[in-house]
């Protein structure tokens, strides 16, 4: 397949991808679009620079999609329009690759699931996530057994976004908005998608229900008093989305997971990801493997602690094949090299017309954790069904997996 791309969404996530990765894979770009026109502009600029003819430059993705010289289409635009725009992609039979964020609707989620299923049309759900060293081992350790049965995962989305969010006006960000008139978990999929490939999710086995407690939004009025006293708009708003967010979901074959959204107040950053077996775990936060065997177990004084930070000492032994390739080449890119694997994935799929590692089922069952985090949160705490959005094939040999 000779890709031709329509990159659309051009902000800092968008320019980067296109620059660094895209571009840097030497992919041809046939066409830039942001709504900010100036985006859109350095777009092609990157495009030029990069060494390629300058590119289509549109302010409306509708004329990307109606644009004959791209066959593919990049959505990194603002989280309320990526499912629009992938469905219009996918009727207009151009290839797919969605960048993340949290549904608003449920019937988002079965529109994008119908969109694929009517038009087969190539789609990958763009959370990088999956792709990241650590999360590669521990899979390839659960799928060697070495964890025993899996019974509990856990993940967060832990990041100090308060800047991010209070200068969203300045900076053209989506974030804020949201902010301000969602309480939900809005940013699921950089937790949940490793912890989905583990549990093996819409692949024999998947998530039943979910129950979800916010608490109280102070983070965001606290830094804004501290750090912009002269902002009177935002001095005088009440946010909505609360600070810490809490989802326990139950899976149909008995596992649990919980995810964390916690954003704004100060904290480090972590994924938090944690995984739980009958002979043993692993943790993110203290990059940690502790193993029911006599020669990982440290004596009782220690509680443990010897065990702290020793994830390096498997790597010979359990790094994932794909990260094993991938460090003999050089590791590339942004976010850790988890970007460029990504995206070489993905152009190696389209090229080969192979199945896509996180499909349309993973993007939907994933996306719907924030429209239903949100459905629990307005009734108390309410335990809230999870659609499944395979219509029963998950429990079959259907759905192709990596």
């Amino acid at each position: 397949m000779d890709i031709k791309i329509g990159f659309i969404g051009l902000g800092s996530r968008g320019a980067n991808l296109l620059e660094d990765i895209v571009l840097g894979q030497g992919e041809h770009v046939t066409a830039v679009c942001d709504s900010y026109a100036d985006r859109a502009e350095n777009g092609a600029e990157l495009v030029t620079k990069a060494g390629q003819d300058r590119p289509h430059v549109y302010t409306d993705a509708e004329d990307v999609i109606r644009d004959e010289e791209v066959n593919t289409v990049i959505i990194a635009s603002a989280w309320e329009s990526h499912v629009e725009i992938a469905i219009a992609a996918m009727y207009a039979g151009k290839a797919v690759a969605m960048e993340v964020g949290g549904a608003y609707t449920l019937n988002q989620c079965w529109d994008l699931v119908k969109a694929y299923e009517e038009t087969k049309t190539p789609f990958m759900f763009l959370e990088n996530c999956c792709f990241g060293r650590r999360e590669m081992m521990v899979l390839n350790m659960v799928q060697q057994g070495v964890f025993g049965e899996i019974v509990h995962c856990a993940g967060g989305y832990q990041h100090d976004l308060r800047k991010e969010v209070t200068f969203g006006k300045e900076n053209r960000h989506y974030r804020l908005r949201n902010y301000l008139s969602r309480n939900c978990d809005n940013y699921p999929t950089h937790d949940l998608g490793p912890i989905a490939k583990i549990l093996n999710i819409n692949h024999g086995n998947r998530m039943l229900t979910l129950t979800s407690t916010a608490s109280k939004a102070s983070g965001l009025r606290d830094y804004i008093l501290k750090n912009k006293p002269e902002d009177e708009f935002l001095k005088n708003q009440i946010f909505t989305q609360g600070d810490v967010v809490t989802t326990v979901i139950k899976c149909a074959k008995g596992e649990t997971i919980v995810l964390t959204l916690d954003t704004t107040l100060p904290r480090y950053y972590t994924r938090n990801f944690t995984v739980r077996g009958t002979a043993g775990m692993y943790e993110e936060v203290t990059d940690s493997v502790f193993l029911d065997r006599e020669e990982d177990i440290a004596h009782d004084f220690d509680w443990g602690k010897t065990n702290i930070n020793n994830a390096h000492l498997y790597e010979e032994q359990y790094e994932h094949p794909v990260w094993k390739e991938y460090l003999a080449e050089g590791v590339q890119g942004t976010h850790d090299g988890m970007d460029w694997l990504e995206f070489r994935t993905f152009f190696r799929a389209l090229r080969e017309n192979a199945p896509m590692p996180i499909d349309v089922y993973d993007a939907a069952s994933w996306m719907a954790i924030t429209v239903l985090s949100e459905m629990s949160i307005a009734r108390g705490g309410a335990v809230v069904d999870i659609p499944d959005f395979t219509n029963g094939k998950w429990d079959s040999e259907i759905l192709p997996r990596e």
